[in-house]
């Protein structure tokens, strides 16, 4: 069938045919560059929250979400009669940066949400309808306001993809930002994590920034995420931002917070600052902002408001529908406690994560915080890891291209997990061993059986470390500098050990394996991490409890059905026979 073929012509074949031809075409035409298209072969026609519809007529329960976007999920009813509004009403669809009914409704909604602290002081710049001309936008304004130049950023960092987001992200090709450790458990780059783990990294980030033979300036600022999502989901310890904060105030160094991703609700918290009680000087805004529509802008304080008319601009920078949508989505999630409402069933979906896979030799660890999931496959124990670039090169943003290692699939919810149809995400367990670290959450242990809207369960049987909402310094707020180390509880990880578990190798023939194998489930899931080895999950803030026991199902099936072919083949073994599609129904 040509690929210059009608689609007219095409549609009165089989649905199968339409989805085929589609599909050619998009790789006939579409750039190299395109990412999830590669991984996620399907052609969506109809979606609504969590349920996609293919044109092959397969249904899926999507957990990308737009990369984050859809915090309510596709098409719901608030945004649709929001957009349907304002196209009734006549009103302009594009205006510049003029004002309108419209976008003030937006900034007044908006500015309802904002942390306290900066709520009543706050200035707003739309930029053009993406998150990465926001990050543009807020290092012009820092470099703007201070006069200085450099910028100090994390490594495994994600910004964007244009030039100056690109220099301050974790894989930029040449050194244009002082790059400065992100703490982390599993990859703990000191080899301790935990609390003190996160305390090296805040004394490296000191000590940079006052030894005037460091090579670093006093930057323009320092950017970060609250969540690193395209690092791999590692959430940032609170009393660790509360450190960065105090350090840069106490410099003068403006703070950017990037939550384009992490954003309304996503994390269990309206902003994922709120966990730690920060207030940035700069936070950078788009995805779940626009209420699915395209829309970015930045927020910050008004002593930075400096810059002349015209210094950051955009043609697209009054999408009238964006800002209607987003005003919409903005309030629901807000009025109906969905920020809570996803702490509570993150937390419980990743305690039934550890509990089912947390075990499996492929498996490292399960993180994340609120619906921003993480599960890292690795190589088991005693596995000769294949070379990274051999046939298992990680790909940008989006995930890594198909590789020649195919698994046999059992059937839908099945496996050797059997079925969590029953499951009851209010009734879970925390399950979490003594002595397991977690960040200032109630103490571990069987009583714990139900979670507050911040408490994460850790992965007991793996010695994982939880994250928490709660402070683990109690009172005592931020630390200045040569304050004493994070405070520890009796019964802590003692660091002066050696670690129970070291890392094992990132293993993205794993990651992609499981992809595929809940893309046959009928799951949607995206790769992300160092070396595209870590599923994640991002599903709308909505879902069902019923949709929960679904994605916990096909999950755990996956991963379960990739670690029984890797026993048996080995990560070059033959391709494992196909079973075919085993979607299951999508569930709305």
């Amino acid at each position: 069938m040509a690929v210059t073929e009608s689609l007219a012509e095409e549609a009165h074949g089989p649905a199968g045919a339409v989805h085929e031809g589609i599909l050619r075409r998009q790789s006939a035409r579409e750039s190299s560059a395109r990412t999830y298209a590669r991984a996620l072969p399907i052609v969506p026609v109809r979606a609504r929250g969590l349920t996609i519809e293919g044109a092959d007529g397969r249904r899926y329960l999507d957990c990308l979400s737009g990369a984050g976007t859809l915090a309510l999920g596709h098409n719901h009813p608030v945004v649709l009669a929001a957009v349907r509004q304002v196209l009734d009403s006549g009103a302009p669809l594009a205006v510049l940066d003029l004002a309108t009914p419209v976008k003030d409704a937006f900034i007044t909604e908006l500015f309802r949400t904002l942390p306290p602290g900066l709520a009543g002081r706050a200035r707003v710049q739309f930029c053009g309808p993406a998150g990465t001309d926001a990050v543009e936008a807020a290092l012009k304004l820092v470099r703007t306001a201070t006069g200085r130049s450099g910028v100090l950023a994390f490594t495994g960092a994600y910004h964007g993809m244009t030039a100056g987001a690109l220099a301050v992200s974790g894989g930029a090709p040449e050194v244009q930002a002082a790059r400065l450790p992100y703490p982390q458990d599993y990859r703990c780059p000191f080899g301790v994590g935990g609390p003190h783990g996160a305390e090296l990294a805040a004394r490296w980030t000191e000590s940079l920034l006052d030894d005037p033979k460091s090579g670093v300036p006093l930057p323009a600022g320092m950017i970060l995420e609250p969540v690193q999502g395209e690092g791999g989901v590692l959430p940032a310890p609170d009393d660790w931002l509360r450190r960065m904060r105090r350090l840069t105030a106490d410099r003068g160094i403006p703070l950017i917070a990037d939550e384009v991703q992490t954003g309304v609700g996503r994390t269990g918290a309206f902003w994922a600052v709120d966990h730690s009680g920060i207030t940035p000087d700069v936070m950078v805004l788009s995805k779940a902002i626009g209420g699915s529509l395209p829309l970015a802008v930045i927020v910050y304080r008004d002593d930075l408001d400096v810059w002349q008319p015209g210094a950051h601009a955009g043609t697209f920078r009054g999408n009238q529908l964006a800002m209607a949508a987003g005003t919409a989505t903005l309030a629901y999630v807000r009025e109906n406690g969905l920020a809570e409402r996803a702490a509570r069933i993150g937390a419980r979906l990743m305690e039934h994560l550890r509990a089912d896979i947390g075990g499996l030799a492929c498996v490292g660890e399960v993180r994340g915080r609120g619906l921003m999931i993480g599960v890292e496959l690795v190589e088991p124990e005693g596995t000769r890891e294949p070379a990274f670039g051999a046939g298992s090169a990680a790909v940008g943003r989006g995930g890594a291209e198909p590789l020649d290692h195919g698994f046999a699939a059992g059937p839908s919810g099945g496996g050797s997990h059997g079925s969590h149809g029953s499951y009851d995400p209010s009734a879970a367990a925390s399950g979490m061993k003594p002595g397991a670290y977690d960040f200032g959450a109630a103490p571990s242990g069987g009583e714990r059986a139900a979670y507050d809207s911040g408490a994460v369960p850790s992965g007991g049987e793996r010695g994982a470390y939880g994250f928490g909402a709660g402070p683990s310094c109690g009172e005592r707020g931020a630390h200045g500098p040569g304050a004493a180390p994070f405070e520890t509880r009796p019964g802590a990880y003692d660091f002066g050990a050696a670690p129970a578990r070291a890392p094992r190798p990132a293993a993205p023939r794993l990651a992609a394996a499981v992809q595929r194998e809940c893309l046959r489930r009928g799951l949607i899931v995206e790769l992300g991490g160092r070396h595209s080895s870590v599923v994640r999950l991002l599903p709308p803030l909505t879902i069902s409890d019923e949709q929960t026991a679904a994605v916990l199902d096909r999950l755990t099936d996956a991963v379960a059905a990739v670690a029984r072919a890797d026993e048996r083949h080995g990560p070059h073994g033959a391709r494992g026979h196909d079973s075919g599609p085993c979607p299951g129904p999508g569930t709305d």
